[in-house]
């Protein structure tokens, strides 16, 4: 049996390896740095006294396909290469001389897809805003946040042009997307080859 798997893997590896757009990460545009842990990414900016940081996770990144869940089973192959990861991406800008930082919780609507005819809609949402201490990865529940579920339009809209203005808007969003999806293509592979080793250790 594990010889199958061995030889399944490698010539899953070998597919992807084809399909696979981008040897290296592609960049994204506005001199941002990026740092890569495994499956959480992040991208650094400092522009006029303060750091923006986007951090997201690949994990769960991909939409399940709405099609047809038979189609799991049996996929073509070109099929399998436009699979997309759009991630929730966390933005947290620091001002350098307070004590907080403004944390804006990101996700790209699903049905945002059908929207062609409006005009300039944008690909991104915020969904929830909150003051946090730097660098804390978990939101702390103690802390107000705004859901922007029941926001005044006018706000939301500040915060928008808010996050624009900081170089977060939807050519950002779309080249985010370009890289997470680059990036879990490339640790899917890493992931095949892991296994592929795993596997054949006696």
């Amino acid at each position: 049996g594990d010889k199958a798997f061995v030889q399944f893997l490698t010539d899953e590896i070998k597919e992807e390896r084809k399909i696979q757009k981008h040897k290296s990460l592609p960049k994204v545009s506005g001199g941002w740095e990026l740092e890569v842990h495994g499956a959480e990414a992040k991208l650094v900016r400092k522009i006029a006294g303060e750091t923006i940081t986007v951090t997201f996770n690949i994990n769960n990144s991909i939409p399940p396909s709405a099609d047809d869940e038979t189609q799991e089973e049996q996929k073509p192959d070109e099929e399998e290469s436009d699979l997309t990861s759009t991630p929730n991406f966390v933005v947290e800008v620091i001002k350098d001389d307070t004590k907080h930082s403004l944390v804006l919780d990101c996700h790209y609507p699903e049905d945002e897809i059908g929207h062609e005819g409006e005009e300039e809609s944008d690909i991104f949402t915020i969904r929830e805003v909150s003051f946090q201490p730097p660098g804390e990865s978990d939101w702390k529940d103690t802390n107000y946040t705004l859901n922007t579920d029941s926001l005044d339009w006018a706000l939301y809209d500040h915060l928008m042009d808010f996050l624009a203005d900081r170089g977060v808007d939807n050519t950002f969003a779309d080249e985010l997307i370009e890289l997470s999806t680059a990036l879990e293509h490339q640790e899917y592979i890493k992931f095949l080859e892991d296994l592929k080793s795993f596997v054949k250790c006696q």
